[in-house]
């Protein structure tokens, strides 16, 4: 109360700012003056001014407001309970395998907060259709968006043992042009494969072959078929690369890596409910099962 009304000039416009009466401020601030036992004001019946000790304490007393309202602040926004509608877009593999099962522990989580999941693989402007967020997987140029990376994003090329058997396997990514290669409609990066050494040196393919989807899903039954190469990032290999049924291609040679990323349209003001699923992804896809470790 000190604090106030030195920043306000009077006991009665502090009063009225920290909704309490004119006496109660001048109460506490006598109470203060007799505990640290001196004057803090000089008093008239027309002007307040801060005495040389007052000066001294005002200072102080502000930092130690300003503190106080932010723990209030901090304290009174965890006691909410996000709630409300967020509107969410997402790969449709991704979305399938890793993010719905998550849904039953969000909603648990927050009994108030409602998920209109959008499982789609095509581009979403988040901003002209409305969503609130995205998870992404890729690199993102769109610098009107803010980005959290959750974590890397690994793409592999894959094949399985049969199509490798009748063909051969490939031993430089300049091979990939006599193979049957499937694709992905939706790649950041065009049509090109892009493929760096362990030494540095760097190569650019375009694929050619019969199948081109929208989803990468799409492509597992042809390549477990042995029909064919993909590309297939590793939330979705990972699987089949355990079990042996798709084999690892061109290990020396790395894809353009990406990262999965939640996206918002700003950063500022962004509510709660946004706010609460950004840090339930990044907790829980952070360190991802799908990674392909020994």
């Amino acid at each position: 109360m000190f604090a106030k009304v030195a920043e306000e000039g009077s006991f009665a416009a502090a009063a009225r700012v920290m909704g309490v009466s004119v006496p109660t401020v001048s109460r506490a601030v006598a109470r203060l003056e007799e505990r640290l036992g001196g004057r803090l004001f000089n008093r008239t019946s027309r002007k307040l001014a801060l005495t040389e000790f007052g000066q001294s304490m005002a200072a102080k007393a502000s930092e130690i407001y300003r503190q106080a309202e932010e723990v209030e602040s901090e304290a009174h926004e965890l006691s909410i309970q996000p709630r409300g509608q967020v509107r969410l877009a997402v790969p449709m593999s991704f979305g399938l395998r890793w993010v719905a099962p998550l849904m039953p522990a969000l909603l648990r989580h927050y009994p108030e907060l409602s998920v209109d999941l959008h499982l789609s693989d095509a581009p979403v402007d988040l901003i002209a259709e409305g969503f609130d967020a995205a998870l992404r997987v890729a690199a993102l140029p769109d610098s009107s968006l803010v980005a959290r990376r959750l974590c890397a994003v690994t793409q592999y090329l894959v094949a399985a043992p049969a199509y490798l058997a009748e063909h051969g396997t490939p031993a430089h990514p300049r091979e990939l042009s006599a193979c049957q290669c499937f694709s992905y409609a939706y790649r950041a990066r065009s049509q090109v494969w892009r493929f760096t050494h362990t030494t540095g040196a760097q190569e650019d393919i375009v694929p050619g072959g019969p199948l081109r989807v929208t989803n990468s899903e799409a492509l597992l039954p042809s390549l477990l078929e042995g029909l064919g190469i993909a590309e297939l990032p590793e939330f979705i290999a990972t699987e089949y690369l355990r079990d042996g049924r798709l084999v690892r291609l061109l290990e020396e040679w790395s894809l353009t890596r990406g990262g999965l990323y939640f996206v918002t349209p700003t950063s500022r003001s962004r509510p709660l409910k946004v706010r609460v699923l950004s840090d339930f992804f990044a907790s829980h896809l952070s360190e991802p099962d799908w990674r392909l470790h020994d």
